[in-house]
């Protein structure tokens, strides 16, 4: 994981069923899955669907020209539920989160937040629909589910003005609205599904707006985001009028693919957008479609999703040391 600047945490040997996995504060555990996890969602198959791909990686030549072509709320054969449950404690475990307690939503390409309910996917018979979901204490464990689209986790110091940072003696360090954070990555928790409709519609504007809105602090780097792995510029083909349009309202999203076709960037817009807000930014350099580690819809339909998962454990509860195998770090994403 690159910070397009740098991550906090550091990368060690490869463990577990994870890609990337930290430890950027007190027992607070930033992680997103591979292919080994297996896939974590409920609504797909499993399975690759039929059909050919050319030498671009897009079935049957025509790919390119869908919007729903990007994962997160596609439909598709149910894949064995027991199968998906095993896997999801399986991710917990490794974690330390307590089985069934990690919070997802039935993602939509929305621009909606939600607050975490305190019932996991283990004890909640639907999950709401929604594209981030916001912890105010970090204690909920959320996920979010991707296969191309942006899995974006944040994390933050509370504010000075929010009760929990307000000392013994019933007094703030600040005063009035927008003050900055106070200590460590202690405040409130996120997740966000970004794919190409719910960044421009403002999926992360909503998300750092809740969280502030639930105590995470205003000042500059008081939230840190994780960009986890999604398609790249290079490979996110559309057409020439949406590019336009995408472009219009992010200009950082504008690219070309490597075969010279019209394509968006949206982990370089949603990294424009989000240091517009004053977050510290820290974005992997991986694609989805280019490595196999990862669920790719485009590469593959159907075969799985992936999760980014942010979760602060109880006091020496928490995972105390960090774990990756991203791989191509610091190159370009």
């Amino acid at each position: 994981m690159t910070n397009h600047r740098r991550p906090a945490g550091a990368m060690t040997a490869p463990a577990g069923p994870f890609l990337f996995r930290a430890h950027p504060g007190t027992d607070l555990e930033v992680a997103f899955t591979s292919v080994d996890a297996g896939n974590l969602a409920f609504h797909v198959s499993g399975t690759p669907a039929a059909g050919t791909k050319d030498n671009k990686g897009n079935k049957d030549n025509k790919v390119s020209q869908r919007d729903d072509s990007i994962a997160g709320g596609d439909g598709g054969a149910e894949d064995s539920r027991e199968r998906v449950r095993a896997s999801r404690r399986g991710v917990e475990a490794a974690l330390g989160v307590p089985l069934g307690r990690t919070e997802y939503l039935t993602q939509v390409h929305s621009a909606r937040v939600v607050t975490a309910a305190g019932r996991g996917w283990g004890e909640s018979p639907a999950a709401v629909e929604a594209d981030g979901l916001v912890s105010p204490t970090g204690r909920d464990p959320l996920a979010i589910m991707v296969a191309d689209c942006l899995p974006v986790v944040f994390a933050s110091r509370r504010s000075l003005e929010s009760p929990a940072a307000v000392g013994r003696d019933g007094r703030s360090a600040a005063s009035g609205p927008g003050s900055g954070g106070v200590g460590p990555l202690a405040g409130p928790t996120a997740v966000a599904h970004a794919g190409r409709r719910g960044l421009l519609d403002g999926i992360l504007q909503n998300t750092v707006e809740r969280m502030r809105r639930e105590g995470s602090g205003h000042g500059p780097g008081d939230i840190q985001a994780w960009i986890g792995p999604a398609i790249c510029g290079r490979c996110y083909e559309v057409p020439e009028q949406m590019r336009r349009d995408g472009t219009a309202q992010i200009p950082a999203t504008h690219s070309t693919t490597m075969w010279g076709t019209p394509a968006l960037d949206l982990p370089a817009g949603a990294q424009a957008v989000l240091e517009s807000l004053g977050v510290t930014v820290h974005r992997s350099p991986v694609c989805t479609r280019e490595d196999p580690r990862l669920f790719s819809h485009r590469r593959d339909p159907g075969r799985g999703r992936f999760i980014g998962l942010v979760w602060r454990g109880e006091e020496g509860q928490g995972s105390k040391h960090f774990e990756g195998r991203e791989g191509r770090e610091g190159s370009e994403g």
